[in-house]
């Protein structure tokens, strides 16, 4: 039986992983900076209670825990660390490294945590990219954009799930009274557990095609191709993930898997899970970004069932040392997501679902309760809850879970 340590979890509430964990039959320790925010929920609160321990760390202050931890791994060693999170990767990484585990190095980990510094370092590669440029206030992001030329996407060089992006698609978004520049330069994004972003940005020329999520595994610098997922996205000017599908890996990916690959070697990415982001173009992949983690947003819930394999069982195995499980993938099914959104504003009162079941239905959870405050889709947070289903065929697969997602019905109270 191993010992895993898991720094947060994504989203906040997708304990996934954990459940991954006792299903193997290992141990977990948890570490956090807000436990109270996560035993207040119900579920998640009953599987903490199988931890090894909790470690709460209010602050996070790094050498205080890397000290706390190195005493701990004495007594009661950790044979793994896994970790989800964006803003705790580059702590992630130097724990592990502190701790004799398996994980990505820090300088990468450092490396990938700045979109910027990334496409600095595939420039000097030789990768091509889209136009980019580093601003840090208003005037700089104005004439990044005047550089570059319209349309241009904006986004945090630290950002994630979507949050604080915008995109300009011409002089008539910089108006006074509706450009998002000046807010955006002027307010720091709160990314939750006492983060903010540094205010640094890239201006990109805004790419459209097929957006695409390609996920990979990675051991000494040797990568793991698992699929792609085609996102659909909610209408501009919204950033939101509206649904999925998940394609096993299989003939026909080749260029979308060299070009994933060799992304990930030209930042000297050497281990774990990682979530490539490209917009595949008349001219071929394009990149948007890296995630040095695996995907998350439920994401490898529908990998999994599309894989017929839990992919968060085989991150444990990764960090472990275990490889075995890579050669193991077979031809899967196509596995489709949908998210449940409000079309106005107001108080969730009740979410009604669909009465019919299916066998092609995987499964389906409502993230928000009663009470909460919902919003037509902006950002990734405002989504409401989902449905998964998996086919032999992408049609019989989307068409489900679309006749599911028609069926929900939505009670919102107005304020």
């Amino acid at each position: 039986m191993a010992h895993v340590l898991v720094l947060e979890l994504p989203g906040g509430n997708d304990f996934d992983v954990l459940e991954a964990i006792v299903a193997r039959g290992d141990a977990f320790t948890f570490l956090t900076s807000d436990l109270a925010s996560y035993q207040a929920q119900q579920a998640l609160a009953a599987i903490l209670a199988n931890a090894v321990a909790c470690l709460e760390y209010p602050g996070f202050v790094y050498e205080e825990v890397e000290a706390a931890l190195i005493d701990r791994h004495k007594c009661q060693p950790f044979d793994a660390l896994i970790c989800i999170v964006d803003i705790r990767i580059v702590a992630a990484a130097r724990l592990a490294q502190r701790l004799g585990l398996r994980f990505l190095n820090p300088e990468v980990a450092t490396l990938s945590r700045d979109k910027f510094s990334v496409r600095q370092q595939l420039e000097a590669s030789g990768i091509p990219q889209a136009g980019y440029r580093l601003a840090t206030c208003e005037d700089e992001i104005m004439a990044a954009i005047e550089e570059l030329g319209f349309p241009v996407l904006i986004k945090p060089c630290d950002g994630y799930a979507s949050q604080n992006i915008a995109v300009i698609e011409s002089p008539n978004d910089l108006e006074p009274w509706i450009s998002p520049v000046p807010y955006i330069a002027a307010h720091a994004m709160d990314y939750g557990l006492g983060i903010k972003s540094n205010q640094r940005f890239t201006v990109e020329r805004y790419l459209t095609g097929a957006f695409v999520g390609c996920d990979t595994m990675s051991i000494n610098g040797r990568h793991h191709f698992l699929g792609v997922n085609q996102k659909l996205m909610c209408p501009p000017p919204s950033f939101t993930i509206k649904g999925g599908c998940f394609i096993p890996a299989g003939p026909g990916m080749e260029a979308v898997r060299d070009y994933a690959f060799s992304l990930l070697d030209a930042i000297s990415f050497d281990f774990g899970a990682a979530h490539i982001e490209m917009m595949i173009t008349p001219d071929g992949p394009q990149l948007i970004e890296i995630n040095p983690r695996l995907v998350s947003a439920k994401i490898p819930r529908l990998m999994s069932y599309g894989l017929g394999r839990s992919v968060y069982a085989d991150l444990v195995s990764l960090h472990l040392g275990d490889t075995n499980f890579m050669d193991d993938f077979k031809d899967g099914r196509f596995a489709v997501s949908r998210w449940i959104t409000a079309d106005h504003s107001g108080r969730l009162t009740d979410v009604i679902l669909p009465e019919w079941s299916d066998p092609g239905i995987c499964s389906f959870e409502i993230l928000k309760k009663p009470g909460d405050l919902v919003n037509p889709p902006l950002e990734n947070v405002d989504r409401i809850g989902y449905v998964m289903t998996a086919a032999s065929t992408r049609t019989e697969a989307e068409t489900l879970a679309n006749r599911w997602l028609s069926d929900v019905q939505l009670v919102i109270a107005s304020d």
